[in-house]
């Protein structure tokens, strides 16, 4: 635990330092978020502000990741899901930044991610695993690991709205998935550590108002990482309850587009991922995004006593 702790603090005193001059280098490189039109008020005087800052907490998991190599071959999975999928969000960044708000175009980027998903569920495949809820013996284990691992990587890519939200929820859930479940090694929590020190650093200029925003290079690292790790660790089906929040974003999203499509254009919610419903309802961000982290702590603890109970 004291490793832990170390680890942590090294991560978060490094990158809360960094942090500004990274802030103020993206602000002269005019590296400034572009908002969707049809996005209301709230979210159109953000334009402008600097994003891409999850390349400082990833690249500081892979550096966590590859010292921790040495020590534990746990580590593998998730630093090379940080690097894969940092790859592809810092891409994407950096197209939505020179070609406006699209990016790279869906038709390449998601069979990339599952491309990319296939070395991380190869290396997260531990079919010695005592855990009873590991299914690494079967076929089905390669369809579902990399579909957990590109799921989880858009789930908080699209929750990734609202100052400090997906930021918050993501250390919640990497601390969960490497301390209340069972069979996390040294490798899983010291890459858990590096991330969830930066992740905190970034925080404390990402809280309401931000100044700086995580972009795609942060949450679609920040849920391959999550997911490498659950995968690893043999708890693969918990991954949506470790990531509930995230999942119902996810679910809302789905949801309304079903709906619109075949109800020739009505809602179920105001408007997808559900937290901008909340935003419409009055609430402001900071309620929204302290709200979410209380649901997504009380979904991570009943994943740890229920992952218990099954062993």
């Amino acid at each position: 635990m004291l490793l832990d702790l170390t680890i942590f603090l090294v991560a978060f005193i490094g990158c809360v330092s960094v942090y500004p001059l990274l802030i103020r280098w993206f602000q002269r490189l005019r590296v400034g978020q572009v908002i969707q039109a049809e996005l209301f008020k709230a979210h159109q005087q953000k334009a402008g502000t600097p994003t891409g800052g999850g390349i400082l907490f990833v690249g500081v998991g892979i550096v966590g990741g590859l010292l921790a190599t040495w020590h534990h071959p746990g580590a593998v999975a998730p630093t090379v899901a940080l690097c894969l999928y940092g790859l592809i969000g810092c891409v994407d960044d950096f197209a939505k930044l020179r070609f406006g708000h699209v990016g790279i175009p869906a038709r390449i980027k998601f069979p990339l991610q599952v491309l990319f998903a296939i070395p991380i569920a190869i290396l997260a495949h531990v079919p010695q695993h005592p855990l009873r809820l590991d299914i690494a013996d079967q076929w089905w284990y390669w369809p579902l690991a990399v579909g957990a691992i590109v799921g989880a990587a858009n789930a908080v890519n699209l929750t990734d709205g609202l100052d400090g939200l997906a930021g918050g929820l993501a250390a919640i859930a990497l601390l969960g998935t490497t301390f209340l479940l069972p069979g996390a090694g040294f490798g899983e929590q010291a890459v858990a550590m590096s991330l969830v020190g930066g992740v905190v650093a970034f925080l404390v200029f990402n809280r309401h108002p931000a100044q700086i925003f995580m972009g795609d290079t942060g949450s679609l690292g920040l849920g391959a990482a999550l997911s490498a790790m659950a995968i690893e660790q043999g708890w693969v089906f918990l991954l949506v309850m470790i990531g509930l929040v995230f999942a119902l974003e996810t679910l809302s999203v789905i949801v309304q587009v079903g709906y619109f499509k075949v109800s020739g254009g009505r809602r179920i919610f105001k408007m997808t991922p559900i937290h901008l419903t909340f935003q419409l309802e009055g609430w402001s961000e900071r309620r929204i995004a302290l709200a979410f982290w209380a649901a997504g702590t009380a979904a991570v603890f009943a994943s740890g006593w229920l992952a218990h109970s099954l062993l």
